[in-house]
């Protein structure tokens, strides 16, 4: 599993869900949607329809990846901060029993506000 107590792994920019269907695609399970994906040079994190799925690339050659699930159903607490005038980034912290605060954070201008819909949708919904 991604050690999630790693910042640098999950400071985000928007991205095409062509840039990561490849990758994630073959473990979706059928009718499963890709809805908005975000990477870094390396990693990327891909917002489906079902769950949120975290990816580490590793190693030089990067063809090593860890996927990890995080369901929207276990997510017990989840919190944005909005892009400030002087600090740009964006975050979404949520809560899971059993492996405590994931941050997620956005570089850019990432509509943070529609992602925290995004998460009450399916939490809530």
């Amino acid at each position: 599993m991604i050690d999630f107590a790693t910042d640098s792994v999950f400071r985000l920019s928007e991205c095409s869900p062509g840039d990561v269907e490849k990758h994630v695609g073959p473990i979706l399970i059928p009718g499963e949607q890709l809805l908005w994906t975000f990477k870094t040079v390396r990693d990327f994190v891909a917002f489906t329809d079902k769950r949120i799925v975290a990816v580490n690339v590793q190693g030089l050659s990067g063809k090593k990846k860890d996927f990890t699930t995080l369901p929207y159903n276990k997510i017990q607490v989840f919190s944005i901060e909005t892009a400030g005038t002087f600090d740009l980034d964006a975050e979404l912290d949520l809560w899971f029993s059993t492996v405590g605060n994931i941050r997620f954070e956005f570089k850019g201008r990432v509509d943070i506000r529609a992602i925290s819909q995004l998460i009450a949708t399916y939490v809530l919904g």
